[in-house]
C-alpha cells in the first residue's frame, strides 16, 4: 500500500520504518526541513535499538522515503496516518492544534478516496473533530470526495519500540467503517505469522479511550507499588520481598510493579493527566487517578528527601555523582524524567552534580538541564564518582546493574549509594562495606 506519514516524531518515525519493513511504500512527511535532509541521509534524530539500520535499509530499498511536502504525498496515498504531537495544554488537556492543522492540509490537499488515521494519541471524540475539519476543506472546495477517519493508537515501550511493532500484542482499529476495517486488518496482517486474532476492531471512540485507559492503568500499578513501598519503609517491612509475594499471584503478575523514583516520560505524565481532564470535562471526578498522578508527583522527590535527611538542607561543598538521567533505559528520553526534579532539587540547595548516561546526556546538556548550573557531564560512569560524596542510581541502565563495586567504594569520599530503582540487594551491600538506601525499606 502506499502510505504517508504525517509527522517524523517518535510515533511517526517507527511506524514509518516499520510498515515500509514489510514493503509499502512510505513517505513520512515533516514541516522541519533539516530533519527530513538528515532523514534522507541516514541521520536518526531520537535514539531507538535498531531503529537507525532499518531506516537506511528501506531508503536503500526504495520503499522509505521523507519528505515535506504533504500535497505532493498524497496524490497516490492509500492511507495516511497522522502522528504529530499531542503536547499537555496548561489545563492537562491534550492541545489538538497540531493534529487539526493537519487534517485542515488533508481536506485542503487530497484527491482521491483516503482511509485517515489518527495514530497520535488523542481525547475521544477526536476523530469527530478530524473529520469535521477535513469535510469543511472539501466543502470549501467545492469537491465530493469519500473518507474514513480511523483511530489506530499505538502501544510502543521506548527502547523496544521496533519489536513492539513488528511483534505486536495488539492492534486496535477503531473504526464506524467496515471497508475501512478491512483495509486496515489487510496492511496489518504481514504483521502476524499464524493469526489476526490480535487486530482488535471496535468503534472509534472506544479506541480513542483504549489508549489512555492503556497508560492510566499502567502508572496506576506504579504509583500503587511506590505508595506501598513507602508504607513498608515506615513499618519495618521489605517491599522488595512484598513485590515477590504478590507479584507471584498470577491475577497480579510481576509487570510494572516495581518500586522507585516514580514514571517519566512522554505518555504516562501527559495521558493521566489529559484523562483526568477529559472525566473533569464531562462531570466527574477521577478520584484513583488523580492520586495516581499526586503519588508520583510525591515519588521523584523520594531520593533526594534521603539524601537531605542523611546531610541537611545545606549541602554546600557537597558532591553527588549521578548514574541515569533518561525515564527508563533503553532511551535518550528524558522527558519527565526523576532526575530532572532531584538534581534541581540539590542543586537549588547547593549540590554539585558529576552526571552519567549512556544516551541521554546532550539532551540534558542542550534542553532539560541546560540551566542548570553546578553540573558536570562524564563520559563513563567510573569517572563521576571522583571526590563524589556519594553515587545515585535513577536509571537502570544494564551497565550499572553489576559495576565493580571495589572501584566506587576506592573513588567515592565514601561508600554511601542512593539507589533510586532498587537495582542492589541491601545485605550483600552491607557485606561489601556500603552505606545503602533504597526505596521501601527502612536503611538500618
Amino acid at each position: 500500500m502506499n502510505l504517508t506519514i504525517i509527522g517524523t516524531g517518535y510515533v511517526g518515525l517507527v511506524s514509518g520504518t516499520c510498515f515500509a519493513e514489510m514493503g509499502n511504500n512510505v513517505t513520512c512527511i515533516d514541516i522541519d526541513s533539516k530533519k527530513i535532509e538528515g532523514l534522507k541521509n541516514g541521520i536518526i534524530p531520537i535514539y531507538e535499538p535498531g531503529l537507525e539500520s532499518i531506516v537506511k535499509q528501506n531508503i536503500k530499498n526504495k520503499t522509505l522515503h521523507f519528505s515535506t511536502d504533504l500535497k505532493d504525498s498524497l496524490k497516490k496515498c492509500d492511507i495516511a496516518f497522522i502522528a504529530v504531537g499531542t503536547p499537555m495544554g496548561q489545563d492537562g488537556s491534550a492541545d489538538l492544534k497540531y493534529v487539526l492543522q493537519v487534517a485542515k492540509e488533508i481536506g485542503e490537499y487530497m484527491t482521491s478516496s483516503l482511509i485517515v488515521v489518527d495514530k497520535s494519541t488523542v481525547p475521544v471524540g477526536t476523530a469527530d473533530k478530524v473529520k469535521a475539519t477535513i469535510q469543511k476543506e472539501l466543502d470549501n472546495r467545492n469537491i465530493d470526495l469519500s473518507f474514513d477517519v480511523v483511530s489506530n493508537p499505538e502501544f510502543l515501550k521506548e527502547g523496544d519500540a521496533i519489536s513492539d511493532f513488528m511483534k505486536p500484542d495488539r492492534v486496535v482499529i477503531g473504526s464506524n467503517s467496515e471497508e475501512a476495517t478491512k483495509i486496515m486488518r489487510q496492511l496489518y496482517k504481514p504483521f502476524f505469522r499464524v493469526t489476526t486474532d490480535r487486530v482488535i476492531a471496535m468503534d472509534v471512540r472506544s479506541a480513542e479511550m483504549t489508549k489512555y485507559v492503556a497508560n492510566a492503568m499502567l502508572a496506576t500499578k506504579i504509583s500503587f507499588m511506590n505508595e506501598i513501598a513507602n508504607i513498608c519503609e515506615i513499618i519495618g517491612a521489605d517491599v522488595n520481598k512484598v513485590r515477590i509475594g504478590i507479584g507471584s499471584d498470577s491475577r497480579i503478575g510481576y509487570s510494572f510493579i516495581y518500586p522507585g523514583s516514580g514514571y517519566g516520560g512522554s505518555c504516562f505524565p501527559k495521558d493521566v493527566k489529559a484523562l483526568q481532564r477529559t472525566a473533569q470535562e464531562h462531570g466527574y471526578s477521577p478520584k484513583l487517578i488523580e492520586a495516581v498522578e499526586e503519588v508520583n508527583d510525591k515519588q521523584k522527590l523520594v531520593i533526594a528527601n534521603k539524601i537531605i535527611e542523611k546531610y541537611g538542607t545545606d549541602l554546600k561543598g557537597k558532591t553527588f555523582a549521578i548514574w541515569g538521567l533518561s525515564f527508563k533505559p533503553g532511551t535518550d528520553d528524558m522527558r519527565e524524567a526523576p532526575a530532572i526534579y532531584i538534581i534541581k532539587k540539590l542543586t537549588e540547595m547547593g549540590a554539585k552534580i558529576h552526571a552519567y548516561d549512556p544516551k541521554a546526556m546532550d539532551e540534558a546538556k542542550h534542553f532539560y538541564l541546560k540551566d542548570v548550573k553546578n553540573i558536570e557531564y562524564f563520559s563513563s560512569k567510573y569517572e563521576t564518582l571522583k571526590n563524589s560524596d556519594a553515587m545515585i542510581l535513577l536509571t537502570e541502565w544494564k551497565e550499572f546493574r553489576s559495576p565493580d563495586f571495589e572501584e566506587l567504594k576506592l573513588q567515592l569520599k565514601e561508600p554511601i549509594i542512593f539507589d533510586g530503582r532498587n537495582q542492589y540487594n541491601d545485605e550483600l551491600m552491607k557485606g561489601r562495606g556500603f552505606e545503602y538506601y533504597q526505596i521501601g525499606k527502612k536503611t538500618i
